[in-house]
């Protein structure tokens, strides 16, 4: 769904989309599992600075959707609910005229920026689930992950690798904890 400034200009557009799995590209380590279920609401907000007009899109809405992504140990899937609302404020690409060493306020960080006549749904929606994603999920708290010597998943098998041997850089400072414990 692409939202143009002449609709919004005429009215605030209401939108209630669902969007099936793999319609949305979220990389190749996120896969979608339900539909991607988004409501709410864009208007267009008109800011003036002097005699400029600057045509802002606001979209304010929510998400709801279930993701696997890998477990950070043993890289079998995680299943998440993801579900998040959202207030986001769109500006048009170089309209603010600043050179690239710039400093930004604080307010402006939260500002995203669209090219052209408008944006799309789905750009939006993306980003907000792509931020909803845990930066690490795992299958549960005990899990074992694998084996760094034979890539075995050590929560279902066990191996007999030797255990990891210290790194003989770290040797010296072994020996002076061993010194100050006696």
């Amino acid at each position: 769904m692409f939202i143009t400034i002449q609709s919004l200009e005429e009215k605030a557009l209401e939108f209630r989309e669902q969007f099936r799995p793999q319609t949305l590209d979220l990389g190749p380590d996120i896969e979608q599992q339900t539909p991607l279920s988004s409501s709410g609401r864009a208007e267009l907000v008109e800011e003036h600075e002097g005699r400029k007009v600057i045509q802002d899109i606001r979209v304010v809405g929510r998400f709801a959707t279930r993701i696997a992504v890998k477990c950070a140990r043993c890289l079998e899937p995680v299943a998440s609910d993801l579900e998040s609302s959202f207030d986001l404020l769109y500006r048009p690409r170089g309209i603010e005229g600043r050179g690239p060493d710039t400093s930004i306020s604080e307010a402006e960080t939260e500002i995203s920026f669209y090219s052209g006549e408008g944006l799309r749904l789905e750009d939006v929606l993306k980003e907000q689930v792509l931020l909803a994603v845990p930066l690490k999920a795992l299958c549960r708290e005990d899990c074992k992950g694998l084996c760094p010597a034979c890539g075995i998943n050590r929560n279902r098998e066990t191996c007999n690798c030797a255990r990891a041997v210290g790194d003989e850089r770290w040797a010296a400072l072994g020996k002076i904890r061993e010194q100050l414990k006696s």
